[in-house]
């Protein structure tokens, strides 16, 4: 199945990149595709248990979705994680 979830903090190539990369760490998530402008990362995954796994990666690296608080601690790590995407 296929699906997407709005994201906060997404706002370079490098944020980008480092989404990606962690996500297609998740077994059974495939065809990612991050839109910078839309702040939307769309996934397909197998069972309903990997899209809430994308989920829970997504904050703990600094993007929570739209329902979630936007913490301090959110932008901080999605500001490393910028950073580590653009090397």
């Amino acid at each position: 199945m296929k699906t997407s979830v709005i994201v906060q903090n997404l706002k370079c190539g490098g944020c980008a990149n480092t989404i990606s990369n962690k996500l297609s760490e998740i077994e059974n998530i495939s065809d990612i595709h991050v839109d910078i402008e839309e702040s939307k990362i769309s996934f397909k995954y197998i069972d309903e248990e990997d899209a809430f796994l994308v989920k829970a990666k997504l904050k703990n690296i600094g993007y929570p979705s739209v329902e979630e608080e936007n913490s301090m601690i959110s932008k901080t790590k999605s500001f490393i994680s910028c950073a580590t995407g653009k090397f």
